[in-house]
């Protein structure tokens, strides 16, 4: 091995989507109260709907490029990770569709795929996706995301995570 590919090894950093359950909980709420009121949605919000979650991505560096995505889903079935493109509370503001970034990584299984196939995404999407998320750390310590789960997902099957490689100086 290459001194060069061990410095690109060493310095990979994977960061794995945790889910936040207090937000999700929170935009749960929304929705029921909105219900409950017999309300409608305010022109442009987002509201959470029944097959989505709530994550965060934490940046423990800020000078990072996008490396890969690894995504296991044990079974058919997929998901949609969209990323919020600004700095979101949704304690305090309603996530509005606008502070949505785009492309969403697209991600899948389907039943005919042998058990240990990779799972598929638009990969031209996907990449761009992830040099997005790369440009917002420079700017942010916690980045949030919408997790839709289709077909067969589910939060306790997916794993889900980002690898980006760093300069020297992050």
């Amino acid at each position: 091995m290459s001194a060069q590919t061990k410095a690109v090894m060493a310095s990979t950093l994977e960061l794995p989507f945790r889910p936040d359950p207090q937000l999700t909980e929170v935009m749960r709420l929304r929705v029921q109260s909105l219900q409950q009121r017999g309300q409608k949605r305010q022109d442009g919000e987002r509201l959470l709907q029944p097959n989505e979650a709530v994550y965060r991505l934490d940046f423990t560096k800020q000078s990072l490029r996008f490396s890969h995505w690894t995504v296991r889903l044990p079974q058919s079935g997929c998901l949609t990770v969209t990323a919020t493109s600004q700095l979101w509370t949704p304690d305090l503001t309603h996530l509005m569709t606008r502070q949505l970034l785009e492309p969403s990584g697209v991600f899948w299984r389907a039943a005919s795929d042998a058990r240990e196939a990779e799972t598929k995404c638009y990969e031209a999407d996907a990449h761009e996706f992830g040099e997005r998320i790369a440009e917002l750390a420079k700017v942010r310590k916690v980045m949030y995301f919408l997790f839709a789960f289709g077909e067969g997902c589910s939060p306790d099957t997916v794993d889900c995570s980002i690898s980006f490689t760093g300069s020297g100086d992050c």
